[in-house]
């Protein structure tokens, strides 16, 4: 069924309809308020220029009555994109119940932790624990690193270059994207980078059918060599598909190799599938498409389902050396959050989400990989499940064309397509639409898309002419 929103005056919309200029006149006064009170951090709002009025399913209206099709969906939390009806309704009926819980044992935890750990793969459940976190994904990533110390008595780490894992400062830490962490002094020490499977801009400088994923062999030479200058490391840190290092998603015989040599060497693997988890890449994580079992994975984002926060770590019961209250929080216990996941989860059982995700990848894969026919500046076409990029760089000299990837974003926001930019420099088009988009919403914004790149290609020529 198509997502819409019911409008004012009983209209309905299924599609994105912008009228005039962006930001409208009601949405520019809150932004100018905005600026004048809140932080300088303050992101989105300078590149997607809306103040929001509401929304349902894709779709998003601002207070101008502009209606987007929205492909950023909270930043990947929106699994069932906007005010689900059946999560919300949970939400709702647990107000009424009992609403912060600290760790103390409820049924709708019990029931959230079930079906949680029921959506792993069965060999793992029996022996998985799960911990829950202060709610965002980089506190998760803050207690799967303190875990592994702890069990280890280790204190290095191991992490890979275009990794993002938070801005909390370890997750910064082990976190590639220099800008974001250069100003942060007194940084977490022990932190090593090594090249990540990113066959497109090999890291080592090699060629996918002639490197024998070097950069695998590279990491296990490093763990092994005596002579190497690394002593074993607490933990193994990466993501499966990195989202905001531009949508890579690494490759198989890479994960795999990594998985073994940690295993062999009794070094714990931490996946981070806060963004790549909770059905994003058309299983419900992503490792379970690299045919590996990590001994910790870090969740957040769309554990809920519709934004409310929560944050867990899943990890073998080998591993659970803590003390009592070694990683607490005061806001771990969530409880409208737990009964809108639980609710999420089983929509997605029983409406089988994880393959509508399948299917829309691929047809949003048809799209994209159409944009070729634009010209040589897309340089990669790239995703896993409903994690799609498209990478843009520049003909001429092959470095990042990040005003292009700006005028492309700004070009379909106008078009009423709200998309992101991630990657090295801002060069990848990014997007991440609700698991149970339609076809027909795809196909929106498969054409809003190539409309956009076109316009941006335009524009581009005619500033290097006017120049």
């Amino acid at each position: 069924m198509t997502a819409t929103i019911d409008a004012p005056a009983g209209r309905v919309y299924s599609a994105p309809r912008v009228t005039g200029t962006l930001p409208g006149p009601r949405s520019a006064e809150l932004l100018d308020r905005q600026a004048g009170r809140e932080s300088n951090s303050r992101s989105y709002p300078r590149k997607l220029p809306m103040a929001i009025r509401r929304a349902r399913g894709s779709y998003v209206e601002d207070l101008d009555g502009n209606v987007f099709l929205d492909f950023l969906s909270g930043a990947g939390v929106l699994s069932l994109g906007h005010n689900h009806p059946e999560p919300l309704a949970a939400a709702h009926r647990q107000l009424d119940e009992f609403v912060h819980g600290l760790d103390f044992p409820t049924p709708v935890k019990d029931e959230f932790t079930e079906l949680t750990i029921g959506m792993l793969p069965e060999p793992m459940r029996e022996r998985t624990r799960i911990h829950f976190c202060g709610p965002t994904g980089a506190n998760a990533v803050e207690a799967a690193l303190k875990l592994c110390k702890t069990a280890t008595g280790r204190d290095e780490v191991v992490t890979f270059q275009g990794g993002f894992h938070g801005a909390t400062l370890a997750a910064l830490s082990v976190t590639g994207l220099v800008e974001q962490k250069e100003p942060v002094r007194g940084r977490m020490p022990g932190v090593h980078f090594f090249p990540y499977s990113h066959c497109h801009d090999c890291p080592l400088g090699l060629t996918r059918d002639t490197c024998k994923v070097n950069c695998a062999a590279f990491l296990e030479k490093a763990l092994t060599d005596s002579n190497g200058g690394l002593t074993p490391p607490a933990a193994v840190l990466m993501e499966l598909v990195q989202g905001e290092g531009g949508v890579i998603p690494a490759e198989v015989e890479f994960v795999q190799r990594v998985r073994e040599v940690t295993r062999r060497l009794g070094i714990p693997l931490i996946v981070d599938e806060v963004q790549s988890g909770c059905g994003r890449t058309g299983t419900w994580f992503a490792f379970e498409q690299y045919g590996i079992e990590p001994d910790v994975v870090c969740a957040s984002k769309a554990l809920s389902g519709i934004g409310l926060p929560a944050s867990v770590i899943l990890y073998d019961e080998k591993l659970d050396v803590w003390k009592p209250g070694a990683h607490s929080g005061t806001f771990r216990g969530n409880q409208p959050a737990f009964a809108a996941g639980a609710a999420t989860l089983k929509v997605v059982r029983r409406e089988r989400v994880l393959e509508n995700v399948r299917a829309r990848a691929d047809q949003l894969m048809v799209h994209l990989q159409g944009l070729r026919e634009l010209g040589p500046w897309v340089a990669d076409v790239r995703g896993l499940g409903l994690m799609a990029g498209v990478e843009l760089t520049d003909p001429a000299t092959g470095r990042p064309a990040s005003e292009l990837a700006r005028r492309v974003q700004w070009e379909a926001v106008s078009r009423g397509l709200i998309l992101e930019l991630g990657g090295r420099d801002d060069c990848v088009v990014r997007m991440l639409p609700p698991l149970n988009c339609t076809a027909e919403e795809i196909d929106h914004a498969g054409r809003i898309v190539r409309a956009a790149l076109a316009a941006a290609l335009d524009g581009l020529g005619a500033a290097a002419e006017a120049a």
